[in-house]
C-alpha cells in the first residue's frame, strides 16, 4: 500500500493528466454520458489521493480538500439562471417578441433570416444557448412551413448566432461563467470588452449566410402575407407571471451591472432573483426542469482538473505557454485564440475552458494581470466561437440537428462543417484584429 501511494505521489502529474485526457476522449466518443464520465473521473481522482478527502488537518483547512476545487460561484449562477429562465419562458414573452419582429420583415425570407439571427444572438447573451434555440425552433419551423421553404438556412443561422451572441456576456455561455469566476471579471467587463467584436462578427456571419442562401430563400407574395399577419394576441399566456419575471430579470441584470459598486457576486444576485420567483411557483416542478446533468458534469470536471492543479500539472502547462511564445503577449494571445477556436470545434468547450482557466491563473501569477488580460478574452472568444465549427462543437448544435432530423430536415455532419469552418475562420480573423487593436 505504501508503495502504491509513493508511486502515485511521484507520478501525480502523469496520472492526473491521464485521467483528464481519458475523460476528454470518452466525452468526444459520446458512447457514455459525459456527466457519468466526469463523476467517475472525479471519484478516481479522490480515491487515488490526487486531491484530499480530509477537510482539515490539525484544525487548519486542507488546501487539497476536493471541495475547494469546485467553483460554487459557477454552480449557483448556472442553477439560479436556469430557474429564472424556466419560469420566465412559461409567460410566453420570448415567443411574443419573436413574432412581433417577424411581422416587421413583411415576410421577406432573407429579412427573416437576418431577424432570426439577430434575435437569437441577443437572447443568447442573457439566456443559455440551448434554451434559446429550443425557444426559437418552433417559430422557425412554423415560418418555414408558411413560406414553403427549407428551414435549414434559418436553423444554421440560429445555431451560429446563438454561439456568437452567448460570447458577449458573462452569463451567455458556460465558458464565460468559468472565465469570469477565475479571472474576477464582472458582467460589465464582458460587455465592455466583447460586445463590440461580437456585433462585428454577428454582422459578418449573417451577411455570409444571406449571401450563401440568397437563391434558396424565395417564396410567393401570398405566403409572405401569411407571415405578416401572424396572430400574436394569445402568445402571452400569463400576464402576472410576465410582470413578475420581468421585474426579477431587471433586478438580477441590474445586480450584475452594479457589481463593482455593491460587491455582490453575480451568483448571489441570481440566487436572490430565483428564490423570489420560486415563492410563486411549485419548486418541485421548476427544480425538476433544471439541467442537473450539466450541473453535475461541472462538479465532476472541477474535481478532475483539481487533481491536475494539485499535482502541479497546470503550472507546467503555463510555463510551457510562456516558454514557447518567448514571453510575447501577442504570440500567447494568438496561440490561445486560434488553438481554443479549433479545439473547441472538436471537443466540448466547457471542459476545455475549465482546463485552461487555472493555467491562465498560473500565467497571471508569473507575468502579471496586464500581460494576462488579453489572454482571458482570447480564451473566451476562441472557446465560445469555435463551437460553431462542427455539429458537436456546442450543445446547441446537437439540439438543433436532432430536432431538424425529427422534422425530416436532416443536418448532415459534413455539410454543417462546410459552413461552420468558414464561420469560425471569419470569427477568429475578426477577433484577431480586434485583440491586436484593443490590447496589444
Amino acid at each position: 500500500m505504501d508503495f502504491i501511494q509513493s508511486f502515485i505521489s511521484v507520478h501525480s502529474v502523469q496520472i492526473s493528466a491521464g485521467i483528464l485526457i481519458l475523460a476528454y476522449i470518452l466525452i468526444a466518443t459520446e458512447k457514455i454520458s459525459k456527466v457519468t464520465i466526469a463523476l467517475l473521473g472525479a471519484c478516481l481522482t479522490i480515491i487515488l489521493g490526487l486531491v484530499s478527502q480530509t477537510k482539515t488537518i490539525n484544525g487548519v483547512l486542507n488546501p487539497l480538500y476536493f471541495v475547494q476545487y469546485i467553483d460554487f460561484n459557477v454552480i449557483f449562477l448556472l442553477i439560479s439562471m436556469m430557474i429564472i429562465v424556466n419560469i420566465t419562458t412559461k409567460s410566453g414573452i420570448f415567443n411574443y417578441i419573436a413574432n412581433e419582429l417577424l411581422k416587421k420583415t413583411k415576410g421577406h425570407p432573407l429579412a427573416i433570416l437576418a431577424v432570426l439571427g439577430i434575435f437569437t444572438a441577443f437572447v443568447s447573451a442573457f439566456l443559455d444557448n440551448v434554451t434559446t434555440v429550443i425557444l426559437i425552433m418552433p417559430i422557425t419551423f412554423s415560418i418555414a412551413e408558411k413560406l414553403d421553404i427549407n428551414p435549414i438556412p434559418y436553423l444554421l443561422t440560429e445555431v451560429f448566432a446563438s454561439n456568437i451572441g452567448g460570447t458577449a456576456t458573462l452569463i451567455g455561455d458556460p465558458p464565460n461563467i468559468i472565465i469570469g469566476s477565475a479571472a474576477g471579471f464582472t458582467f460589465m467587463d464582458f460587455v465592455n470588452n466583447l460586445t463590440l467584436v461580437v456585433c462585428m462578427i454577428l454582422f459578418a456571419v449573417i451577411l455570409f449566410m444571406m449571401l450563401i442562401f440568397r437563391k434558396h430563400l424565395k417564396t410567393s407574395n401570398d405566403r409572405m402575407k401569411e407571415v405578416m399577419n401572424i396572430d400574436n394576441s394569445n402568445t402571452i399566456t400569463d400576464k402576472s407571471l410576465l410582470i413578475r419575471s420581468l421585474i426579477i430579470l431587471v433586478f438580477v441584470i441590474t445586480g450584475f451591472v452594479t457589481h463593482d459598486i455593491t460587491h455582490i457576486e453575480t451568483s448571489v444576485s441570481a440566487m436572490i432573483g430565483a428564490s423570489i420567483l420560486l415563492l410563486f411557483e411549485k419548486p418541485d416542478k421548476i427544480l425538476g426542469d433544471i439541467e442537473w446533468n450539466t450541473i453535475f458534469f461541472f462538479v465532476g470536471l472541477f474535481i478532475i482538473i483539481g487533481g491536475v492543479e494539485a499535482s502541479g500539472g497546470i503550472k507546467l502547462m503555463a510555463e510551457w505557454i510562456i516558454k514557447v511564445t518567448n514571453g510575447s503577449q501577442e504570440a500567447a494571445s494568438m496561440l490561445i485564440l486560434w488553438a481554443s477556436g479549433i479545439i473547441s470545434g472538436v471537443i466540448d468547450n466547457i471542459p476545455y475552458t475549465a482546463t485552461m482557466a487555472p493555467m491562465l491563473v498560473e500565467i497571471q501569477k508569473s507575468m502579471g494581470g496586464e500581460y494576462t488580460t488579453p489572454l482571458w478574452w482570447c480564451l473566451s472568444l476562441g472557446a465560445c466561437l469555435g463551437g460553431n465549427m462542427t455539429m458537436i462543437g456546442a450543445a446547441a448544435n446537437v439540439i438543433v440537428s436532432e430536432t431538424a432530423a425529427r422534422h425530416k430536415h436532416p443536418m448532415y455532419f459534413i455539410k454543417f462543417m462546410k459552413y461552420g469552418i468558414v464561420v469560425v475562420l471569419i470569427s477568429l480573423f475578426i477577433s484577431s484584429l480586434y485583440i491586436k487593436a484593443k490590447f496589444i
